[in-house]
Order: structure tokens, then sequence, then C-alpha cells
């Protein structure tokens, strides 16, 4: 069967609950599963095909699923295994340096270092994992791209394990890390993080890993296999897959790639509303049942909203106050009892941060850094053409695009899609 299929018919299971509460009839127009993965012609510039989002609905994204953002020539998940192994992409051969940056006066009193025969490898790492090894969910999303490439359950070791035995002893304010590309410092892929970040977490959020699990299963090449780079509170450029060399450096300045293609690197995740089903048209006297997900950023998520209006009727999109003319609520759905992303029966293992060992539910919901589903059913409208919109509020009580409106500091504008009410014939 089509994936994208398959998946969107787990999202009108986890939205069938909702509007059957309701207690709508003709439940038709969110069966009809074929005509959603068949919209697969994108529209206008910054809008995108249906398709593409239903085939990341489950709330767990499989590895092959995702959407990879794949850089280098030849992007490096494309080599043969002879060619991994090779050059240590493969745990036989993967090798990971951490040392002083020589452009600056960081010191370090034990290098892991390739030349001296003390890079950390495979094996070390596992049996740092027997006693330091986390779990938790996190969306994987683009600074610059409108929608999620995905959410994982990812396991790994918190990076300031490996840190501290390289022996840091001064002068160090930032980690450099790079990932593999082909030997090439013209394609070389590199960001950073405050030391900071990567010795201490802030209250509520999750490590920053050296990771080589996604979904209970190990990384796959297009994942970032073996080691990546997971930076939980961030956009994706932070996470760098083919991990191979860490700097310890006391510059203060990024080094991230992103940085130098003009993007806001220091950028948490945001929140914001997307839609799933919107219907194209309907005929007036019709219930109106759209869905859609959130990605929970930084700042926590309290509502999310909708409006239809008129085309050309826009309400006001950075009202700090709630409901305000045009915007009415939705519903954050609960969390799932099938996670997917392959997990046998859908179910989590056991140690999964904010989730309870008992019953294995998350602790609080939404969770930052991951993503909700959410449903309306709106009312009836006359004949005409509408434009439907979606937003989230935060939990500081900002409705987005606030309060980091910004472009290249992450994608959050508001998302507009028509809708034509029919009239009624015969």
């Amino acid at each position: 069967m089509n994936d994208s299929i398959d998946l969107a018919r787990q999202h009108v299971e986890i939205t069938r609950r909702y509007f059957a509460r309701l207690g709508v009839a003709g439940m038709a127009g969110l069966n009809a599963v074929p005509a959603w993965a068949a919209a697969k012609k994108s529209t206008k510039k910054g809008k995108y095909a249906l398709s593409d989002v239903i085939s990341r609905l489950e709330y767990l994204t499989k590895a092959e699923d995702f959407n990879i953002v794949g850089r280098g020539d030849p992007k490096p998940h494309t080599l043969s295994p002879e060619q991994r192994l090779k050059v240590g992409l493969d745990p036989k051969t993967w090798k990971l340096e951490v040392l002083a940056d020589p452009e600056s006066d960081a010191q370090v009193e034990r290098p892991l270092t390739l030349e001296a025969g003390t890079a950390f490898d495979w094996d070390q790492l596992m049996a740092m994992a027997e006693k330091h090894a986390v779990r938790f969910m996190k969306v994987m999303t683009c600074t610059n791209i409108a929608q999620p490439c995905g959410m994982g359950l990812w396991e790994g070791v918190p990076l300031r394990h490996l840190i501290w035995q390289a022996r840091p002893v001064s002068n160090v304010r930032r980690v450099f890390y790079y990932g593999y590309h082909n030997d090439d410092a013209q394609q070389r892929f590199q960001s950073s993080l405050p030391i900071g970040r990567v010795l201490e977490d802030p209250p509520g959020e999750e490590p920053v890993i050296l990771c080589y699990k996604l979904n209970g299963k190990w990384l796959t090449p297009e994942s970032g296999a073996p080691v990546r780079m997971i930076v939980p509170d961030a956009y994706g450029n932070k996470s760098v897959k083919w991990l191979q060399r860490i700097l310890l450096t006391n510059q203060f300045r990024a080094n991230d790639t992103y940085a130098e293609w003009n993007n806001d690197t220091v950028s948490h995740t945001k929140t914001y509303a997307r839609l799933i089903h919107a219907p194209a048209e309907v005929d007036a006297g019709q219930d109106i049942p759209i869905t859609g997900l959130a990605q929970v950023g930084m700042s926590g998520l309290a509502k999310v909203q909708w409006s239809c209006l008129p085309k050309g009727g826009v309400p006001a999109d950075d009202d700090s106050v709630y409901p305000s003319p045009g915007w009415h609520e939705a519903e954050i759905l609960p969390p799932p009892k099938d996670w997917g992303g392959g997990l046998p029966d859908g179910k989590l293992p056991p140690n999964v941060n904010r989730f309870s060992d008992t019953t294995h539910a998350p602790l609080t919901w939404p969770l930052r850094d991951t993503i909700v589903h959410w449903a309306a059913l709106l009312p009836p409208a006359k004949p005409g053409q509408y434009e439907l919109r979606c937003r989230t509020i935060d939990a500081n009580g900002y409705a987005q695009p606030m309060p980091r409106p910004l472009p290249k500091s992450g994608n959050n504008r508001i998302q507009t899609v028509p809708l034509e009410v029919k009239a009624a014939t015969g």
C-alpha cells in the first residue's frame, strides 16, 4: 500500500475519535483517504503538497519517511558499505576526535586524537551507554522549511560525559563539531554550541547527545549513522550527522555552516500550527472538519486556533490576547496509544525521558520540542470563497507568528488555504 495513504489512515484514526465524540455523521470526507494522498502538486511558492505532509503523520516518523536534508557530492549516505567502512562511517571503523582548537588558546589535558591513537571509538561509546544512555522525543525541523521533517525517539549519551574525558582545563567557550563530508573542506558541514549548553541543561530540557539510535533501531546512513549529534531544543542544522570531530575553542563566535548561509543559528525551535486535512470545497449547510499538527517549540503550547473568513478578510495575526475576532479554538488531541515509527506494536521502550515508568504516558502534554495533532469542526458557511488559517498560542500567551516572526530564525508563518463553499443544487 502507498505509504502516504497508509499514514493518512492513521491520522484519520487519530482524529476520528474527536469527531465521533461530537456526534458528527457522514465521515466520508475524512475517510476518502486516497483523495488526500492524490494532492501531489505543490501550488504557489511557500505552499506544499498535502501528500508531503501526510507522509509524516505518525507521531514518530519511520527513519525512511523523514524528509532528508542531505548535503555533499556525493552525499555521505549514498556511499557504498565498503566506502563507509573505509572513511569511518561504520561502527567497526568509526572514531571521534575531541581536542583543543589549534587556532585558539583553549587548554585540554587529554585530547582524544587519531594521531595519538586515543580517539573515542564505538566500543567506548557502547560502554558509556550502559551507564548514561538517555531516550527522548524530538521533532526534527529545518529553519526555512514550512513543516517538520519528522519526529523521532532518539537514544544516545550526553555529550558532556565525553567532553569531560578530554579534561578541558581553561579558555573553553564553545564546542565546534563536524560531520564527514568527503574529506573536502569546501563541503564540510559544521555547527557549534556554547560550552555551557553542553555541560548543563536548562530546567526541563533534554541533554545534547551523541546519538546512535532512532525509534529503537540503529541509525541508518540517511539518518546520520553511525553517530550524529542531537540538540533537542534547536533546529536540525545543529544536529550534525556522521559526526567525526569536536574542537573545544575559546572563540566566542559561532562557526556554523548555516550562519554563513545567512541564518540565525541560535534560534530555538518555534511553536506553530499547520493544516493537514482542509477540504478544498464543501456544500453549503455542511459542517467542515479540519485537522492538523502543531510543532511545540521552546515556549510551549497552550492553544491551537483556526479562522475561516471570506477571501481577503485577514484576522490580526499577532494578537497576544485570545480569543480575538476571527479566531476560534481547535482541540489539541491527547497522546496516542500507538506511537508508530516502526516501534513494536507502537509501544515505547522503558526509560523514556518525560514519560512515566509505570504507565508509559507523558508526564505533561504537549511535550516541548515535539508535535501534537489537533482537530476542529467548523460550522456551515454561506456559499462563497473563503480562506482557512490556523495558528498557535504559546504557553506565554503569544499568538503565532509572535514572539519571533523574523525570517531566517525558523519558519512559523501563518498558513492560508482556500476553501470554496458551493451553493446547494436541486
